[in-house]
């Protein structure tokens, strides 16, 4: 400094450059007071203030942060780690295999006994488990995996769980043939991601099962993959005939693909939310595990519930088990743990090791104050021993643990998120999407393109070509709104293209709506075609909010196939997703109380956000009760598609009245704490009573015990254009079956009329058992048609539904003519005279 001051007054000094002295000391007073203001600030506050810098995984230590009027703390040395565990369970050993052609097999495979904890130091040389996968795991298979033909093949798809350092891949095929096959000409070959890993000859002896163990290299396994099985089947030695029976080999569900692995310790990061609380690619039902509040609030429920909506979203089809716990002693392998609510509401907050420190009832900052109230706190933890991750969504106060339970359920604000700790300050509300705006169903608009439709990708389609004689269909979802009434005239312009080679005789291409052939035409070009097209009709009563429209090249050689092998591979086909139009007749008219539309999910999920539901509970809900309001949250996140979540959850006593009358309720108690008895007071449907009474019609029966729930929905007693659901029973143990119901595919796409009634059956041993619940659906409720059409439509609509009046209007209409015109003609004669 006192060199700068030198060289500023030898400069001022110097000839040709005299300076002013006055300007120059005000020069120096404005650098003085520049540079002791910048000196203040971070004096003032106890620290220097620098930029957030993002995290990585071996975190640096940093000075503390500043945001809005509190201090961070600093950031730790070592983030937390879930370190997974693999399961304890014992792998009967697979007998000794059959040799492989391509690669030798052992005579004997590797231990199968998994470990119960991991070691702390893995080696290759010895895999920390085993994971078995079964091939009856798979809905495809059921009792066998039949091959017939001379050349057959069946695709099988699996996934690699993202903590998983996989040491080797095994698989296990076992299988049955016709003793009629030659072995010479007959063999079986398994690929793996479309590279052959093993191949053996069927040369088993009156139908002897075999096996066959191929080791799959680890090269190959990628996170989604593909096991196919090829047979090569012949009868003859010079030509098989295709259609012979005899030709035909079953795989045996019990086949099986070994995986030895080492499980990878997970940095935890928000930056990677969901995972590892949902890993999409896992081969197990992914496990929440909620810490239950000591006060259950109505904050507490409508966070709880939506939270459970957005993972039930992430879910989409994959399993999802959800249950309540006391503590981190009671959590399992592969528990991951939710923790929401404010510390008074938690108190096992204080007992973990997190990047906010918990004193008291409140969360304090890096300067020991006390977090604003509004302002939501996520932060990532583990298990002492890291067995099991923890997430936790909290904040000072009620307004602050909604803030950050919406942060998580908001894609937009979620990918923002990182490190170990969020504080969420603002979020910008997300508008509700219009009613008929469901990302899965057609669009609103009556004319579109297919690419305006989406894959199972949830990307828009594209042009898409098959190949062969038997090539698949071009399939996609064809769902309309479920408010949705077709009338005639409804249409499909196809826009296709095919190749040369031909048979135009036996060629064709075809439409199916739901597996029914609605339109189809000859391909007649032996040169091949461009840019074809068929105008298709579309019948009213096919197109359903469940529908799956389908395009089908029936292609055919002009070369007649030699010895069943059909060279068809310059046959295709192609759908052009850019010119191919659809023209739909329809209005908005739709019948309610209706269980069937609540498998899309009808009403509760219109607008998608679910801001027109809301969920009713008793006001000291139980654990059963909970648990069937999660899973229903669940449910319709499953069924629903929207960037936001605003479903409300609130207790009997905190119901306002002007969600009461506005919108879609849900119900959920038993019966003698249910939130609305008006659900159940009915004079022609079903109905629950006091002292284990069922009432019907007009007659009144009581059981013991009663066991059984009841999934009822009436039109609300508030706003006859809402509707009102009742999921309740008699006893916890009949709510508990409406849970199960609500969580398993199998059960919940079998509801429908207006009530239906549950009954487990005691002796199932799992609740995935063909037997294990037994549905009785009734229809009793008076229905109410809502409608939004004008009045040639309404008009039309009351005549199609009240058909019967038709032939007494006409007549009555005739004799008003009839009428008219006698008193004009007698008018006439009266003028005359």
């Amino acid at each position: 400094m006192k060199r700068f001051f030198h060289q500023l007054r030898q400069f001022a000094r110097s000839p040709g450059h005299r300076l002013n002295p006055r300007p120059l000391g005000w020069l120096l007073l404005l650098c003085c007071s520049v540079f002791m203001t910048g000196l203040g600030i971070p004096l003032l506050h106890g620290q220097w203030a620098e930029p957030v810098v993002a995290q990585s995984t071996n975190v640096q230590k940093q000075e503390d942060q500043v945001i809005r009027n509190f201090t961070l703390p600093k950031a730790p040395s070592d983030a937390p780690v879930y370190r997974p565990a693999p399961p304890v369970e014992d792998v009967p050993a697979p007998s000794v295999p059959e040799p492989v052609t391509s690669t030798p097999a052992p005579a004997k495979p590797e231990p199968a006994k998994a470990e119960a904890k991991p070691s702390s130091t893995p080696t290759k040389k010895t895999p920390a488990s085993q994971y078995v996968l079964e091939f009856n795991r798979s809905p495809i298979v059921g009792n066998r995996l039949r091959l017939q033909g001379v050349y057959a093949e069946s695709q099988l798809a699996f996934t690699r769980p993202r903590n998983w350092n996989l040491q080797s891949a095994k698989a296990l095929i076992r299988f049955q043939h016709s003793p009629a096959l030659l072995a010479s000409r007959s063999n079986l070959t398994v690929r793996v991601n479309g590279t052959s890993v093993g191949s053996t000859s069927l040369n088993r002896k009156q139908s002897q099962i075999g096996q066959v163990l191929v080791d799959i290299p680890t090269s190959l396994i990628q996170d989604t993959n593909d096991i196919v099985i090829v047979a090569q089947q012949n009868t003859d030695s010079k030509c098989s005939n295709p259609a012979d029976p005899a030709l035909w080999t079953e795989v045996l569900p019990d086949s099986k693909l070994l995986f030895n692995y080492q499980p990878q310790a997970v940095p935890l990061d928000l930056s990677r939310f969901p995972y590892p609380f949902f890993d999409h690619l896992s081969l197990d039902a992914n496990r929440l595990a909620y810490v239950r509040p000591t006060t259950v609030s109505e904050s507490w429920l409508t966070a709880a519930g939506r939270f459970q909506t957005a993972m039930g979203r992430l879910a989409d089809f994959r399993p999802l088990s959800t249950r309540f716990v006391k503590t981190v002693d009671d959590l399992q392998w592969n528990d991951r743990l939710v923790i929401l609510g404010t510390p008074a509401e938690q108190p096992l907050l204080k007992t973990l090791k997190l990047p906010f420190t918990v004193s008291g009832n409140q969360i304090i900052d890096g300067s020991k104050n006390a977090l604003p109230a509004d302002v939501g706190v996520l932060m990532l933890a583990a298990t002492p021993k890291g067995g099991n991750p923890i997430l936790v969504v909290t904040g000072n106060g009620p307004d602050g643990v909604a803030k950050a339970a919406q942060f998580l359920v908001q894609p937009q604000n979620r990918r923002i998120g990182a490190g170990q700790a969020v504080l969420v300050d603002n979020l910008d509300d997300v508008p509700t999407p219009p009613t008929r705006q469901w990302e899965r169903a057609l669009p609103d608009a009556n004319e579109f393109k297919l690419s305006a439709l989406k894959g199972s990708d949830q990307e828009p389609l594209k042009d898409t070509t098959v190949r062969g004689a038997s090539a698949p269909s071009v399939e996609f979802n064809f769902h309309a709104l479920p408010d949705d009434h077709f009338t005639r005239g409804s249409a499909m312009e196809l826009v296709y293209s095919y190749s040369p080679q031909v048979n135009p005789r036996t060629s064709a291409i075809e439409v199916l709506l739901d597996g029914v052939v609605v339109g189809g035409k000859r391909l007649t070009s032996e040169t091949g075609a461009s840019r074809e097209s068929v105008n298709v009709n579309l019948p009213e009563n096919l197109i359903t909010p469940t529908s799956k429209l389908a395009i089908a090249f029936r292609l055919s050689a002009r070369e007649q196939a030699q010895c069943g092998v059909v060279t068809d591979q310059q046959l295709w086909g192609t759908v052009h997703a850019d010119e191919t139009r659809f023209k739909l007749k329809r209005d908005q008219s739709v019948q309610l109380p209706d269980l069937k539309l609540l498998q899309v999910g009808y009403p509760f999920a219109a607008p998608q956000d679910l801001s027109g539901t809301a969920i009713v509970v008793p006001d000291s809900p139980s654990e059963t009760e909970l648990l069937t309001m999660l899973a229903f949250s669940e449910r319709m996140g499953r069924l629903s598609q929207a960037e936001s979540v605003k479903l409300g959850v609130y207790t009997t006593g905190t119901l306002p009245d002007d969600v009461r009358r506005q919108r879609h309720l849900v119900g959920i108690g038993t019966r003698d704490k249910f939130p609305f008895n008006e659900a159940f007071d009915t004079k022609q449907g079903f109905s629950l009573g006091g002292a284990f009474s069922r009432l019907w019609h007009q007659q009144t029966i009581q059981t013991l015990p009663d066991k059984g729930g009841v999934i009822k929905e009436v039109i609300s007693p508030w706003n006859d254009k809402r509707t009102v659901l009742a999921l309740s029973g008699q006893q916890a143990s009949g709510l508990s079956t409406v849970k199960d119901v609500l969580n398993q595919d199998p059960w919940f796409f079998q509801v429908k009329g207006d009530t239906v009634l549950i009954s487990a059956n005691a002796q199932a041993t799992s609740m995935f058992d063909s037997d294990a619940y037994q549905l009785e659906s009734l229809q009793q409720e008076p229905q109410r048609r809502l409608a939004q059409t004008n009045l040639l439509a309404t008009t039309s609509r009351f005549l199609q539904d009240n058909w019967f009046l038709l032939p007494a209007g006409m007549v009555t209409v005739c004799l008003l003519l009839y009428g008219i015109a006698q008193l004009y003609i007698k008018r006439l004669e009266g003028e005359k005279r």
